[in-house]
């Protein structure tokens, strides 16, 4: 558990907050938006971009983990440097 301070009431009020691991990026919000999707009956129709698409709850593809970029060259600063990147990628990548 982590204290946060957070702000409220148009940034008149301040108060703390336990907070938990953040699961919103990552290999642990892949995780949740697996099971997420697996909740959801395959007919079901989702709206997409603003709610001007739509589209199945079975024909979207399963997140995929994040591959590895380690070794690859990396461009830096406007174009005019490079680096190795240490990217290993996903925790769970084969």
């Amino acid at each position: 558990m982590t204290k946060v301070r957070k702000v409220g009431s148009r940034g008149t009020r301040a108060y703390t907050k336990d907070e938990g691991p953040q699961e919103w990026a990552g290999d642990s919000y892949r995780k949740v938006e697996i099971e997420r999707l697996e909740k959801v009956p395959k007919g079901t129709t989702i709206h997409l971009g603003r709610g001007v698409r739509t589209t199945k709850a079975g024909d979207l593809p399963k997140p995929q983990p994040r591959p590895s970029t380690e070794g690859m060259t990396r461009v830096t600063n406007r174009g005019t440097g490079s680096r190795k990147s240490s990217n290993v990628g996903s925790k769970n990548n084969n």
